[in-house]
């Protein structure tokens, strides 16, 4: 399955759930909680009062190595947006993707996506814990703050 037939499943289209493809195609479900809609709502407001040339995307889904991938929220600049803006995944990553991390996520996965989201073309990729603190990272290391977004806090409150 590819993620244009996700898209268009009618079985698929009100699930309560996130849903991401592996490399196989295989279908991947992740229910959230509360307060990581909370987090994601938070985090893109932020994103979209910060950073005004460009988009906020919740739930973004971004075109892998190993299958569809879904940022819980990224910003992508006006000329990026221009180049994917038709697509069902973006072929191109935001250039900064940010995961909410939910109990269910490991270390090993968030590692995974983060490799994923640069090799996509990702500039950034931000960890966001449950509690809110934030974690930054461009493609050689963790950063004490976001490069991109200078101003963005270390702890979102939600």
């Amino acid at each position: 399955m590819n993620w244009q037939e996700v898209c268009e499943h009618p079985s698929l289209k009100d699930l309560p759930f996130k849903i991401e493809l592996d490399e196989l195609g295989r279908i991947i479900m992740s229910p959230v909680k509360l307060y990581h809609s909370a987090l994601q709502g938070e985090i893109e407001f932020l994103l979209r009062s910060l950073l005004k040339k460009g988009k906020t995307l919740p739930e973004c889904a971004i075109k892998t190595t190993k299958g569809t991938k879904v940022a819980d929220v990224a910003w992508v600049s006006s000329v990026t947006w221009a180049k994917i803006k038709m697509e069902a995944d973006a072929s191109i990553a935001p250039e900064i993707c940010v995961e909410v991390i939910s109990a269910s996520n490991s270390k090993k996965e968030m590692t995974e996506k983060r490799q994923l989201y640069f090799e996509a073309g990702a500039k950034e990729v931000w960890l966001c814990d449950e509690n809110g603190v934030m974690r930054f990272f461009n493609a050689e290391q963790e950063l004490t703050h976001s490069l991109l977004v200078s101003k963005f806090p270390e702890k979102v409150d939600v």
